[in-house]
């Protein structure tokens, strides 16, 4: 554990590992859609490129990739297949802050060679809470929790309780054959995420791999666990919304290549030009805010220091901006489309992934609420507990 900001080495061999997958990536994505996961071509590719090792704690083995450095290999993932870099986002953040937050003996049971790549890979849900009692040795939990992204590629579930014994919100960590699992991911967007239901029926979990939800005590890795699950949550949403955005600005601009020169090419009309620059602008806009907020925060997480409440205001309210200019840009690439947007392929697929993106509770408006609710100045002694912003008492 060191309260320093580790900034790895490996980003660009790995960057350029992933740049060669992903043809892959893009091959595989209607078969995708078609099993409700990510095909076992396209999973394996990725876990040997050592992808789902950018979260885990160096000290153990991972490459423990800095905030920004875990922004771009998202983007890079989701460019190819929005689906598997959702996917991959969840796996590796819930992978990566698993080791960061639990002891020795459960790091031994989960984690036993990293660098091997012999490690759990782990899904699951913090947000909605199942029931924990407290027994000798640990808890037994129950509860029925929704949305567990990748699962189909994990061997371990990450999943909340509450105990109503002491009030405590727990994560528990558990092999992912002791639970149930609800075949019901029927969506319009994200089908290849296995993003299903799962239930735990009076299930034994030791205190060994148990943590606090709210904890920014890290007993392995560097400072970067000390921001807690729901910052890192959102520098992995920030990733994959500008990786779906370069993606569907680059397939408009692909797509116009073919259409320009044709007879009544929308394409070819002044009023494209400036709403496809427009979009453009947005983006990059975008982008260059994100990295000037991890940038900063970045500082403060080297200097062994937490974020304040202005940071973690900026943090959640440059992800809603970010998602939403991509909404806003994704409208206009389908409008500029035409009728190709309809169609099976790329366009359309990433066109749904977007919109069910959109629906996660990081880029929601009661976040948003909070934020300018604390910028406007009329919660000065807040603080923010997830993704609640909570008065001081």
């Amino acid at each position: 554990m060191t309260n320093r900001l580790h900034v790895s080495d490996e980003f660009d061999a790995l960057m350029q590992r992933l740049e060669d997958i992903t043809p892959v990536l893009q091959d595989t994505a209607d078969l995708g859609e078609e099993l409700g996961r990510v095909p076992d071509e396209a999973a394996k590719a990725l876990a040997e490129t050592g992808a789902l090792k950018v979260g885990i704690p160096h000290e153990l083995g991972g490459y423990e990739f800095s905030p920004r450095q875990v922004i771009d290999t998202i983007a890079k993932i989701t460019y190819a297949d929005a689906s598997v870099g959702w996917a991959f986002m969840a796996l590796q953040m819930v992978t990566g802050t698993t080791a960061a937050y639990l002891g020795p003996e459960a790091v031994a049971d989960l984690y036993p060679d990293v660098d091997g790549g012999d490690h759990a890979v782990i899904a699951g849900q913090g947000t909605k809470l199942g029931t924990a009692v407290k027994v000798d040795g640990g808890y037994r939990i129950s509860g029925h929790w929704h949305f567990a992204s990748g699962i189909s590629m994990a061997s371990h579930i990450h999943t909340a309780a509450l105990c109503e014994e002491t009030g405590e919100a727990l994560v528990f960590t558990l092999p992912k054959d002791q639970a149930t699992l609800v075949d019901n991911w029927d969506v319009m967007g994200l089908r290849a995420t296995a993003s299903h239901d799962y239930v735990c029926e009076d299930l034994f979990v030791p205190d060994s791999h148990i943590y606090q939800i709210a904890t920014t005590d890290t007993l392995h890795g560097g400072t970067i666990y000390r921001m807690g699950l729901a910052n890192m949550s959102g520098i992995c949403h920030t990733g994959w919304a500008l990786g779906v955005g370069r993606r569907m600005l680059d397939e408009m601009q692909a797509l116009a290549a073919k259409k320009t020169g044709t007879p009544g090419a929308a394409v070819d009309t002044q009023q494209f030009y400036a709403e496809y620059a427009r979009a453009e602008a947005a983006l990059r806009a975008a982008r260059a805010w994100a990295m000037e907020v991890w940038e900063s925060n970045e500082a403060t997480l080297d200097a062994g220091e937490v974020l304040d409440t202005e940071q973690e205001t900026l943090t959640r309210l440059m992800l809603n901006n970010t998602t939403w200019q991509v909404h806003a840009l994704g409208q206009t690439v389908y409008k500029w489309a035409g009728t190709a947007a309809l169609r099976s392929g790329a366009l359309q697929r990433f066109f749904r992934d977007l919109h069910a993106g959109t629906q996660h509770v990081t880029s929601g408006p009661v976040v948003l609420q909070h934020c300018g609710k604390w910028l406007s100045g009329l919660a000065p002694d807040a603080h923010w507990v997830f993704l609640e912003l909570q008065e001081a008492a």
